[in-house]
């Protein structure tokens, strides 16, 4: 599967095209999770925080919409590529949490048929 087109929004700041290029290979390492999914939307935000002269100023927003599911993640750091990498890690945790949930609920379902069909019949 290839990762969906990526809706950029930009707050306080001006887009530029080196946040896009990384956030679209950061975000494309993903598609593992994914699998074959066809109903995928992303957007990214950049966002300058204001109110800040020093310190974490710069927040990057993900919205992921896979199956039905919305998977978040944002992060404060001091540069756009931090922040972009820790948004990256925190979807692949949540991504992977749910994948493994899905797995547990389908082997959990097959246990259940096996015991019935083992033990119903007495």
């Amino acid at each position: 599967m290839i990762f969906p087109t990526i809706q950029f929004k930009a707050t306080n700041v001006h887009m530029e095209g080196k946040w896009k290029d990384q956030a679209t290979e950061k975000l494309s390492a993903l598609t593992k999770f994914l699998g074959n999914q066809t109903d995928v939307s992303c957007q990214v935000e950049f966002e300058r925080m204001t109110a800040h002269q020093s310190g974490d100023v710069c927040r990057v927003e993900v919205n992921l919409y896979a199956n039905g599911k919305m998977f978040r993640a944002d992060a404060l750091e001091h540069t756009f590529e931090n922040a972009i990498d820790v948004v990256r890690k925190e979807l692949e945790r949540e991504l992977s949490k749910a994948h493994q949930k899905h797995d547990t609920l389908i082997k959990r379902g097959r246990r259940k048929i096996k015991e019935m069909l083992r033990f119903g019949r007495y």
